[in-house]
């Protein structure tokens, strides 16, 4: 019999707040994350605002200065939230058994600013100028290494690369890993730090972003809403520490939500377009449901992929009236992409934390910037204001290029 899995602990480094209750606050605010980029110079750039990380000092959440300079900033963020995580645990970590404690954490790109600054160099100064440490900063897997490191785990650790999809599918992936028995403990969600040159320039390529907003950055990013033009992209960093029922009750952990079901598949139709009528993402949530035992009855809110496009959120939309059918009205939509834009890999994390917290205080954040209905697009989108609803159980989307699709369901503990 596999065993049950509850969450215990949330780590949040987001454009609207660090730390579980100043970004819990601002979702309920409706805070607006996006401005102008102040990364790079943007000026040259289609699209000039993004969803940014402020006042972040990594040396404030246990990174020594010397090393914080050999991580790339997408690892400081998973290494703080790490920090943050484990301490809203309140697990002390000298008492655990550390190889049952694992750490599923993945990056949608990895460190690109990184590979920014070294390419510069190399162009610039030749191959003899290049850091020693380029190659450990840039790739994808290195969160998941130095928080492994850092807090000395030794159970099962790895590296889910599924563009938006990474964070839900760690947590799936964790979740898993702790239903057969393999870990009590597991760290798990997303990382991102991809405002840079290389990486904006190449969604402004694919027409992807949001380019008619660049002097009202915070109406841009507008989920559902018949005025949208593209998504907006952001930084950070969302984990939550996972662990047996069995060994959270042990040690008398609070326990936000039990996550009870997790699917993953694939469209298999294109490598940024979602297949049509959101037929695949249906069948995922569908089958996330069924893994935790409930129906879609059961289902009070959908914390939304929602990224202000119009081919995903039409898409979304029409999934979700597939699998609650009439019922769908019923059924509250958010999403908090509206108010810090698309963290890409972090966002499966950040959204987690996110639904946890809509599960255990019965409050949704709301979708803000939604001013004007489209055709087909009639669902209750929680619009601009958070609202009391009673959530029994709620699930959480992330749909990502290639075709990658991942639903977590979360819902109220209960002995």
């Amino acid at each position: 019999m596999s065993k049950r899995v509850v969450i215990t602990g949330l780590g949040a480094i987001t454009p609207i707040g660090i730390g579980k209750d100043e970004y819990w606050k601002g979702l309920l605010e409706g805070r607006n994350g996006i401005g102008k980029i102040t990364r790079f110079d943007a000026t040259d750039y289609k699209s000039q605002i993004a969803g940014e990380v402020k006042d972040f000092d990594p040396t404030a959440y246990g990174i020594d200065k010397k090393e914080a300079k050999r991580m790339d900033r997408y690892t400081q963020f998973a290494v703080a939230a790490a920090h943050l995580a484990f301490e809203d645990a309140k697990m002390d970590l000298s008492k655990e058994d550390l190889d049952r404690i694992g750490t599923y954490i993945g990056a949608g790109i990895g460190g690109i600013e990184t590979m920014n600054g070294q390419y510069q160099k190399l162009f610039d100064k030749g191959p003899g100028r290049i850091s020693p440490f380029f190659i450990p900063m840039m790739i994808a897997n290195m969160a998941a290494g130095h928080v492994s490191i850092d807090f000395g785990l030794h159970g099962p650790c790895s590296c889910v690369v599924t563009a938006c999809a990474t964070g839900s599918n760690c947590i799936g992936d964790a979740m898993r890993v702790i239903q057969r028995g393999e870990a009590d403990v597991m760290i798990a969600g997303g990382t991102e730090a991809s405002i840079s040159e290389a990486a904006v320039a190449g969604f402004c390529a694919m027409k992807a972003l949001c380019m008619d907003h660049n002097d009202d950055p915070e109406h841009a990013s507008r989920p559902f809403d018949a005025n949208r033009s593209g998504f907006v992209m952001g930084e950070g960093a969302g984990l939550v520490v996972l662990e047996s029922l069995e060994h959270a009750q042990a040690r008398g952990a609070h326990i936000y939500a039990e996550l009870a079901g997790y699917a993953s598949n694939a469209d298999a139709y294109h490598i940024t377009s979602p297949a049509p009528h959101g037929e695949y993402q249906a069948k995922c949530m569908a089958a996330a449901i069924k893994d935790a035992g409930l129906e879609p009855k059961d289902v009070d809110y959908v914390n939304a992929h929602g990224t202000s496009t119009h081919l995903n959120d039409q898409g979304e939309t029409e999934a979700i009236k597939t699998v609650w059918g009439d019922a769908a009205k019923d059924v509250s939509v958010s999403s908090v992409k509206s108010m810090m834009g698309h963290l890409l890999g972090a966002g499966g994390g950040v959204e987690c934390i996110a639904t946890a917290l809509a599960v255990e205080n019965d409050m949704l954040p709301p979708t803000i910037n939604y001013e004007t209905q489209e055709e087909g697009l009639d669902l209750d989108y929680v619009p601009n204001k958070a609202k009391a609803k009673t959530v029994r159980a709620a699930i959480s989307n992330n749909f990502g290029f290639g075709g990658h699709n991942a639903c977590l369901v979360l819902k109220k503990f209960a002995e």
